[in-house]
């Protein structure tokens, strides 16, 4: 079975540490495909070591047409509305369709980032695992669950999850059946 990893970040970063790199090289090293945004800072970024190593399973999504592809990769171009606002939920609508085509996730984030944030929820609304790096931290959380990902927003100084997630715009993490189950 093929793996098609969504990968994505926040725009505040824009160089990738050994860390990264390494999670990077581990899936070339599988032969995932990675599924990449077009966005400056951590889209690029991840666009740039991808062609520096002369990975090609590559595909670039963007909307009407892309921002970023340095690799020239194939693309998956989205549309919206006439005349809508390039906004982030605009953007969002590519980085839905990577969620759904994903099979699993690997997200940069900042601490701040809402898109990077409203991607994990997808993955795990999706019943997606996702690695999330918390840049500020140098931390890696797997994410596997809703608890995962409100522990890994703790540990990055959010004591309210559910607060900060509503005061953002981003709706919670649905928790299915079997993890009712598990706190039962």
């Amino acid at each position: 079975m093929m793996t098609y990893v969504f990968v994505a970040g926040s725009r505040a970063i824009s160089r990738l540490n050994e860390q990264v790199r390494e999670r990077l090289d581990n899936m070339m090293r599988q032969n995932f495909t990675i599924l990449v945004g077009d966005a400056n800072g951590a889209d690029k970024a991840m666009q740039q070591y991808l062609h520096q190593c002369g990975y090609r399973e590559v595909l670039v999504y963007c909307m009407e047409t892309c921002r970023n592809n340095v690799g020239q990769w194939p693309a998956k171009s989205h549309t919206a509305k006439p005349g809508s606002k390039r906004d982030r939920h605009y953007y969002g609508i590519k980085d839905a369709a990577m969620a759904e085509d994903a099979t699993c996730g690997f997200m940069l984030w900042d601490g701040e980032s809402k898109g990077t944030l409203t991607n994990v929820v997808n993955l795990l609304n999706a019943h997606k695992k996702c690695l999330l790096y918390l840049s500020t931290k140098k931390l890696f959380f797997k994410l596997l669950a809703p608890d995962d990902f409100y522990q890994a927003l703790h540990t990055s100084g959010i004591d309210n999850v559910p607060g900060f997630l509503a005061s953002i715009g981003i709706k919670e993490p649905v928790t299915s059946e079997m993890q009712f189950a598990k706190l039962g």
